[in-house]
């Protein structure tokens, strides 16, 4: 990939960029230039039957010389509209707000910024090839949410969604609401309101209990859907480079607590691993991608892989 568009996929490029909508932009042209080829590979767009127009459906798939001929209106529906939709879930609880490092005017890039933007970027791709693309905001509830949609200016309205929910490092700004995940309880949500067969990107740092992890993913899989988890980390939560007495400030409700990061480091990289561990485990026995992101790092690795699968779905969804 050429420097100077690998630069539009580094954070330390988008932290200094406070338009959401222009970072998914950007990230999405240095995707398309380092692949020298389509990036919308893997979005089948092939034509596959026509259905009668309801109110609602989006003009622009009308079918005109269908119209002429029959004089009543029908929508061309494509390959992807009777495969899988995309939902896109967003982790906006108080973790999320954490970030290590300020690239440049001193302004974090926090887990949220990371998460917020690729979950833009994907929509943008998503939306470029007539995918429905649905989008939920949560903490310990659904905080917000887009409905499945491929109209004209919804992209907008997901951009609109992430940007204002943000959380806060300011603990006492938060509502119980917005502290801690229930991954188990989202589901349940997501779920009854899904009427056909999607592909869900969960997008979180997943400091959640295990088991509610595995209930989640359970349902998920009970109702025949795929499932992509994209975990969100900070550098700092991975490799806990600290090494002054300092005092830990929970963003979930938790109590401050005064450690000697020297003294701890180990056990805290023990405990972590063994979390992910965990994950993994469980990703691994409901046959779903799971991928860690280090926040440090470059989006064009997971907007790669997300293509990648999406691209082994199509191949799947016409055989």
């Amino acid at each position: 990939m050429p420097a100077a568009h690998a630069t539009y996929l580094d954070p330390h490029t988008l932290a200094a960029i406070d338009s959401l909508e222009l970072r998914a932009r950007m990230i999405v042209e240095g995707l398309m230039a380092g692949m020298h080829r389509s990036p919308y590979h893997g979005f089948s767009v092939e034509f596959a039957q026509h259905r009668p127009y309801a109110p609602g459906d989006d003009l622009r798939h009308l079918d005109w010389k269908v119209y002429g001929r029959a004089d009543k209106l029908y929508l061309k529906q494509y390959q992807q509209e009777t495969n899988l939709d995309l939902v896109i879930l967003v982790d906006a609880s108080g973790s999320m707000a954490y970030g290590s490092d300020a690239p440049r005017r001193g302004k974090p890039w926090t887990k949220y910024d990371h998460a917020a933007t690729l979950a833009a970027a994907l929509s943008h791709l998503a939306l470029h090839q007539q995918d429905r693309v649905g989008l939920t905001l949560f903490a310990r509830q659904v905080l917000d949410t887009t409905r499945a949609s491929n109209a004209q200016g919804h992209w907008q309205a997901i951009v609109n969604a992430l940007a204002s929910r943000a959380p806060s490092l300011k603990t006492d700004e938060q509502d119980g609401a917005d502290r801690g995940t229930d991954l188990a309880r989202l589901f349940d949500q997501i779920l009854a309101k899904l009427t056909q067969r999607s592909l869900i990107v969960l997008i979180s740092d997943l400091f959640e209990d295990a088991d509610a992890l595995q209930r989640g993913l359970a349902r998920v899989q009970f109702n025949r859907h795929d499932l992509i988890i994209l975990q969100v980390l900070d550098h700092a939560e991975i490799t806990f480079p600290f090494r002054d007495p300092s005092r830990f400030v929970g963003l979930e409700g938790e109590l401050p607590v005064g450690l000697d990061p020297p003294a701890w480091r180990d056990a805290y990289l023990d405990s972590l691993q063994a979390h992910q561990r965990g994950v993994e485990r469980i990703a691994r026995r409901f046959r779903f991608d799971h991928l860690l992101l280090d926040s440090s790092e470059s989006l064009g690795g997971p907007l790669g892989r997300f293509l990648a699968y999406r691209a082994a779905v199509a191949r799947r969804g016409n055989k």
